[in-house]
């Protein structure tokens, strides 16, 4: 069943101040909007692509894993890549057994990154819902702690450090912009921010899980494709994310792939970033004006993650 009380900013920064000996504080880039042509509007990239694991999933694996009872089994988790490199990351540093499922979508980026952390990895099924299926029943036969890769508790909170760090890193932001798959990261980032600044979700428009939930009224399935599927595309939002961000994010935009593609192209060709489809979805809101910004705003974007080989685009 959903949380029924609100996430506190208090929880946030204890959590916060738990994982710190195991996180990176990733960098700020502080640009001006007409480098992009996007007018005369401060931008700030927080590049949680630099994490442990490349992206803002290895803060809720931490939390997990530092919260909670780890059986001798260890953990499982389900992951389109990012998720499973992350618990992957965390058991190995804190010396529990990881078992991660992931589905045959996932780039070999994401797969080489879970296995160099040692973790017993199984690939199969054409979805992130078969993976989570798979890994549901692996759970009931060995007794091993599911890591789930948004609709928990303990990984809204972890990412909501990402919202602690990028506020002390960039004071005065006006807005955040941050991809949406199943929501743990746009929800964290709206249970800290609340409605003191503009929290705007990005989707791919093949993907539309969360704008077809706010749609509906609560977590619908939604088509799972796209050019970040192995990121981006659960079947539904989370239950436990959806009345965080029903209350929270101000509007949710769609992009199409083709605009991904491009923001991906230039991360690399200005700034030398190397971001996943993924992980540039949320600027290519701004780059294609899909989401339209006042001159002087203090724009803020997360740019997470970064388990890619494609850097010759």
């Amino acid at each position: 069943m959903p949380r029924q009380t609100e996430i506190q900013q208090s929880e946030i920064a204890e959590v916060e101040h738990l994982i710190r000996p195991y996180i990176r504080r990733t960098p700020v880039i502080e640009l001006n909007g007409r480098d992009f042509d996007l007018g005369d509007i401060r931008l700030t990239l927080k590049l949680e692509s630099l994490q442990h694991a490349g992206s803002f999933k290895t803060r809720g694996a931490f939390t997990n894993l530092l919260l909670r009872d780890v059986p001798a089994e260890g953990v499982v988790a389900a992951s389109g890549g990012n998720h499973g490199a992350a618990v992957a990351y965390a058991a190995k540093t804190l010396g529990f057994p990881a078992h991660i499922f992931v589905p045959r979508i996932a780039s070999p980026a994401k797969i080489e990154r879970i296995q160099g952390y040692g973790a017993d990895l199984v690939i199969g099924g054409d979805s992130y819902d078969d993976a989570l299926n798979a890994a549901q029943q692996f759970r009931r036969t060995s007794g091993a702690l599911p890591i789930h890769a948004f609709d928990q508790l303990e990984t809204l909170l972890g990412q909501g450090t990402l919202a602690l760090e990028f506020q002390q890193q960039a004071p005065g932001l006006d807005c955040v912009l941050a991809s949406v798959g199943g929501g743990g990261l746009i929800g964290g980032i709206a249970a800290w921010f609340r409605s003191t600044v503009a929290v705007i979700g990005v989707e791919p428009e093949r993907s539309p899980t969360m704008t077809l939930a706010l749609e509906a009224g609560g977590p619908v399935d939604a088509p799972a494709g796209g050019l970040a599927a192995d990121s981006l595309a659960p079947k539904r939002i989370g239950d436990e994310v959806f009345p965080i961000a029903s209350r929270y994010v101000k509007r949710v935009v769609l992009v199409s792939d083709d605009e991904i593609c491009d923001a991906q192209k230039v991360l690399w060709d200005r700034l030398r970033v190397v971001a996943e489809p993924g992980g540039a979805a949320a600027f290519s809101a701004l780059l294609s004006r899909k989401h339209k910004v006042n001159p002087g705003e203090h724009v803020g974007v997360v740019i997470s993650g970064g388990n890619t080989v494609a850097v010759n685009f």
